[in-house]
C-alpha cells in the first residue's frame, strides 16, 4: 500500500511491517513511522493478522500475492489479505480462490482520492469479498479512508473502481473542453470556475483541478500512464460484459496523444494540453 496509507495505520497503534520492491522506500517509511521492514512479501506477511498490498497491475499482483516469495506463502490461516491495487476483477477472483484454499480471507479494495486523499486519510474504498471478512477488516481500512463500502462478492470492488475511472475520464475531458472554450471566448477562466462550480456543472474534478488546468500545472496527482492502464482494464471488461463505452474509448486515445507528447507522468488533468 502507499507510504501515507500505511502511516495512518501505524498511527492508530498497530504493529506494521513493510515491504517495498525498492528497499530504500521501505527504510524511509520505517525511519518516519517506526515498525520494521522485511526483504520479501512472504517475510513481511509472516504472522500478520492483516496484510495490505498496493502495486501496479495484474502481473505485479500475481508476483506479490501468489509468487514463491509472495504474501500468501507467509500468511497464517484466519488472517486477511487486502488489496488496494486498481486491477482486473479476474485477478481479484483468482487471488480470492487461492486465499480460500489456505484458509485466508481476501478483499479487493481499490481506492479513489489520489495522493491528497492518501495523505489526509480521506480515501474512498470500494470493496469486494465476503461480508464476514469485510466486517473484520473494515476497522483496519478506516484510518486511511472517509468511506469504506462493501460492493458485493469478490471482484466487485474492482468493477466499481472501473466505473469510477470511466466517470473521471469523461469529466476531465468535459472540463478541458469547457475551459479551453472559455479561453477562446476571452472569458476570465477563474471567474468562470467561481460561477459554474456553484451550479450543476460542479464536481470534485472541477473544484480541485480547474484552476491548475488554467495555470497549466500538472506535476502532481494521478498520472496519465496509470489512467491509461486503468482504462485498458475497463475496456477489456466491457468486451466481456457487452457495455458500450464510446466516450471512454475516445478519451483513452486522447490520453495516448498526451503520452506521445511526453506527458505520461503528468496528472490526468493535462488532457487540456491537447486542445
Amino acid at each position: 500500500m502507499g507510504f501515507p496509507m500505511a502511516g495512518h495505520i501505524a498511527a492508530r497503534g498497530h504493529d506494521v511491517t513493510v515491504y517495498n520492491r525498492s528497499a530504500n522506500k521501505a527504510a524511509a517509511w520505517v525511519a518516519k513511522h517506526g515498525g520494521k521492514s522485511a526483504p520479501t512479501p512472504t517475510a513481511a506477511a509472516r504472522d500478520a493478522d492483516f496484510v495490505f498490498m498496493c502495486v501496479g497491475n495484474d502481473r505485479d499482483l500475481t508476483e506479490v500475492a501468489l509468487g514463491p516469495e509472495g504474501a500468501l506463502a507467509g500468511m497464517k490461516a484466519g488472517s486477511i489479505l487486502i488489496d488496494n491495487t486498481t486491477a482486473s476483477a479476474d485477478i481479484a477472483r483468482k487471488i480470492y480462490a487461492a486465499a480460500r484454499e489456505h484458509g485466508i480471507g481476501f478483499l479487493d479494495a481499490p481506492v479513489s482520492g489520489g495522493q491528497a486523499g492518501a495523505e489526509s486519510g480521506q480515501l474512498t474504498v470500494m470493496v469486494g469479498g465476503d461480508q464476514d471478512v469485510f466486517d473484520r477488516a473494515q476497522p483496519l481500512m478506516a484510518p486511511y479512508a472517509k468511506a469504506v463500502t462493501r460492493m458485493g462478492a469478490s471482484g466487485s470492488g474492482q468493477l466499481t473502481k472501473m466505473v469510477n475511472q470511466v466517470c473521471i475520464a469523461s469529466l476531465v475531458q468535459g472540463i478541458s473542453e469547457g475551459l479551453a472554450f472559455a479561453e477562446k471566448a476571452g472569458l476570465d477562466g477563474n471567474l468562470v470556475l467561481d460561477v459554474i462550480t456553484k451550479g450543476a456543472a460542479g464536481s470534485w474534478q472541477m473544484e480541485n483541478r480547474g484552476r491548475t488546468m488554467l495555470q497549466r500545472k500538472f506535476d502532481f496527482g494521478f498520472a496519465v500512464d496509470w489512467m491509461r492502464k486503468d482504462l485498458g482494464i475497463v475496456m477489456e471488461e466491457a468486451k466481456r460484459n457487452g457495455a458500450k463505452l464510446p466516450v471512454t474509448e475516445i478519451v483513452d486515445q486522447f490520453y495516448a496523444e498526451v503520452q506521445k507528447q511526453g506527458g505520461g507522468r503528468l496528472d490526468t488533468s493535462s488532457l487540456i494540453t491537447r486542445l
